[in-house]
């Protein structure tokens, strides 16, 4: 009689032939003996099993590739809306910029002096149309940018002389040759200075 050895893993008992094994698991000593002399089986693959791992591999790029592009569309939204706004922030600002040349004219008008009556009042009519337009100008959230006797500041003044002067820190704005102009926040036109040495 050969000894044999109990193939189940839980108790290794010994057995022989003819006796039972000591664990008391004969289905699962035999079953296993059984197993180890067959051949071990091949797995097959399915067709279907690969055609449906196929169709989510696909499923998965084009869920990807939808999200992509939902992001993109929706940033290209943004960047239009946002550019949107702020063309209509700023839609009259070529306008305000060629009535400015006018307004310099006025008040080189303004600034004429002169003994005669009639040219007196004439001024006078040309003094009502500046403030009129200044006011109108206003409205529309355009600035006369102050300059005068204040520190030179580069984003509001453009510096065409500088000059000593007594009594005055350098880079101080002296004198406003052309007057500037802001339209909601933004300059559409620097004030020509003259600041200090």
């Amino acid at each position: 009689m050969e000894d044999n050895k109990c193939t189940c893993e839980e108790c290794n008992c010994e057995k022989d032939n003819n006796s039972k094994c000591n664990c008391q698991e004969d289905n699962k000593c035999e079953n296993k003996e059984v197993k180890n002399n067959e051949k071990p089986k091949k797995i097959k693959r399915d067709k279907h099993t690969d055609k449906l791992n196929e169709a989510y591999n696909k499923i998965s790029e084009l869920e990807d590739k939808l999200l992509r592009e939902k992001a993109e569309t929706i940033n290209y939204n943004k960047r239009k809306e946002q550019e949107f706004e702020r063309m209509l922030k700023y839609c009259n600002e070529d306008l305000i910029k060629d009535v400015l040349p006018a307004i310099d004219n006025l008040e080189r008008a303004i600034n004429m002096e002169s003994e005669n009556d009639e040219v007196k009042k004439f001024i006078d009519g040309v003094k009502m149309v500046y403030c009129n337009l200044l006011n109108t100008l206003e409205k529309y959230e355009v600035k006369l940018i102050d300059g005068f006797n204040k520190p030179f500041d580069p984003t509001y003044h453009e510096a065409v002389l500088t000059e000593k002067k007594d009594g005055v820190d350098p880079g101080m704005v002296i004198e406003v040759l052309q007057k500037g102009f802001l339209y909601k926040e933004k300059v559409i036109r620097p004030a020509m200075v003259k600041v200090s040495e």
